[in-house]
């Protein structure tokens, strides 16, 4: 982190158009960041691997293509559905 861009919570509250206390609130659960100075830093490359863990997939995807080798079939045969 350390050599990355980091933004301040105003800036991230901006691009992801939410609160500056919605982004204060999920530093404390979701999102790495580091206080330094006067406030907190969010580097951007925690930012967006935040926001790909939490991307939804495109609809038309096979996802029987993705399924788990181990997904075992339900009682009475029927396969159990993977989703995301």
């Amino acid at each position: 982190m350390a050599r990355d861009r980091s933004q301040t919570v105003k800036k991230v509250a901006e691009r992801l158009k939410v609160s500056e206390a919605t982004v204060r609130h999920r530093i404390r659960g979701e999102y790495r960041a580091i206080d330094i100075g006067k406030g907190w830093r969010i580097a951007d490359c925690d930012l967006k691997a935040f926001l790909r863990s939490h991307a939804t997939r495109a609809r038309g995807i096979d996802r029987d293509a993705e399924r788990p080798e181990n997904d075992e079939p339900r009682a009475g045969g029927e396969k159990a559905r993977w989703t995301r």
